[in-house]
């Protein structure tokens, strides 16, 4: 597992966090305000707008091709 995806499910796991779905926007904010690094934030940017599940949101940004 390469450090960007370990680096975006520790941030999901706190995003997630007494939430049970947040919007495209909402990761975008909390993933800036998080300070990851810009290959993970370049990876949330591209996550298509829609609302998501902590599940649905790790399988969308795992399969983009960045």
């Amino acid at each position: 597992m390469t450090d960007d995806i370990r680096e975006l499910d520790a941030f999901l796991d706190a995003a997630y966090d007494a939430q049970e779905r947040l919007t495209s926007g909402d990761l975008q904010r909390r993933a800036i305000a998080a300070d990851l690094p810009a290959p993970v934030l370049t990876r949330i940017d591209a996550l298509p707008e829609g609302e998501y599940a902590q599940d649905e949101a790790a399988e969308a940004l795992r399969a983009l091709n960045l």
